[in-house]
């Protein structure tokens, strides 16, 4: 198989790209990737002097530089978007030009041809906050945010390809993922970061927002399958059935880094922000006998290890434009921060 993954410089990306090509030694791997601020190279150095994967520096949005990443691929994995919800909030212009603009642009160049799969990840946030119950593929979509808008948009663009052109789309829609090589902007690194450096812990809100947390390479492994056992016009949840509150995350932390408890700072809240998610993953797990096989403990013990011994990735991160980004997120909210209760 020849392999195109958009996207594959980022977080997830580049923990599913270095699983393609570690456990498929036919496969051709290629990877698009625009490089923005949560792309980095460094992400996929180890595979760089492997012959059967190629780095490809470009936007999915531009038709030229898709042409070229997709030419003789069978199947495409498309991680690219914008992903911060904070971010969302600031400015949604690149979500929507990304999100949507990106997908079709790869859709159109995709159909040109006869190929497998076209495998659209987008993420349990299109359902909306969910205060019982669990959300399952058929559900109304009811994003609440413009990142969650504009993947649902990219998402029914896809699959409205399936059913006008029977172009090969598959959706999934993923809980909250954790792990290795994840920007430190996200709640998992930025709080194992600063714990480690001794800095503050801004939890947003009461600290009672529930997610459900998964392990990354849990996530990857689900895409694996459907990558093999690929039936279009179908939807997935991907979920690990871990739920816990941003407090209970945050406490995980403090203790997995032997920080103190009195780094943790209440903030003002984000705008619209959603209660809780939850999945009902029974499809994934009746039709492809996945499930995730790492728990919350384990996960986290390997995700703080991690931090801890790549230093130097996340301290060049952080000591660059973050840096700033970070000064404009949380400065005022910080100084008018609660102690931790």
């Amino acid at each position: 198989m020849k392999l195109l993954i958009t996207g594959g410089a980022g977080f997830i990306g580049s923990n599913f790209t270095r699983m393609a090509v570690n456990q498929n030694p036919s496969w051709k791997v290629t990877v698009l990737d625009k490089l923005t601020y949560a792309g980095r190279r460094e992400n996929l150095s180890d595979l760089e002097d492997n012959s059967r994967f190629t780095f490809i520096r470009g936007d999915i949005c531009d038709p030229v530089a898709v042409a070229e990443a997709m030419n003789g691929c069978d199947a495409i994995v498309n991680f690219a978007a914008e992903t911060h919800v904070d971010r969302s909030i600031d400015d949604s212009s690149s979500f929507v030009r990304t999100d949507i603009e990106g997908v079709r642009v790869l859709l159109e160049e995709f159909r040109k041809e006869k190929r497998n799969l076209f495998l659209q990840i987008s993420t349990d946030e299109v359902y909306g906050s969910v205060e019982s119950g669990k959300s399952r593929e058929d559900d109304v979509l009811a994003p609440r945010s413009p990142y969650a808008a504009s993947k649902a948009g990219g998402e029914l663009l896809a699959m409205s390809y399936w059913t006008t052109y029977e172009t090969p789309v598959v959706v999934t829609r993923s809980s909250n993922n954790y792990g290795p090589w994840q920007y430190p902007e996200k709640l998992f690194p930025l709080f194992i970061t600063n714990a480690l450096d001794g800095e503050p812990l801004p939890l947003y809100g009461d600290g009672l927002n529930r997610r459900d947390w998964m392990y990354v390479l849990d996530h990857c492994r689900a895409l694996m399958l459907i990558l093999e056992n690929p039936v279009p016009g179908s939807t997935y949840n991907i979920g690990a059935g871990e739920e816990y509150t941003n407090r209970e995350v945050t406490d995980g932390i403090l203790a997995a880094t032997d920080a103190d408890p009195g780094l943790v700072r209440y903030i003002d809240d984000r705008p619209g922000h959603d209660r809780r998610y939850a999945l009902d993953v029974s499809s994934i797990k009746e039709k492809l006998g996945w499930k995730a096989e790492i728990s919350f403990e384990e996960g986290l013990e390997l995700t703080v290890a991690w931090y801890m011994n790549n230093r130097a990735w996340w301290k060049e991160i952080k000591s660059g434009r973050f840096k700033e980004y970070y000064r404009v997120m949380y400065s005022e909210r910080l100084g008018n921060s609660r102690e931790n209760r």
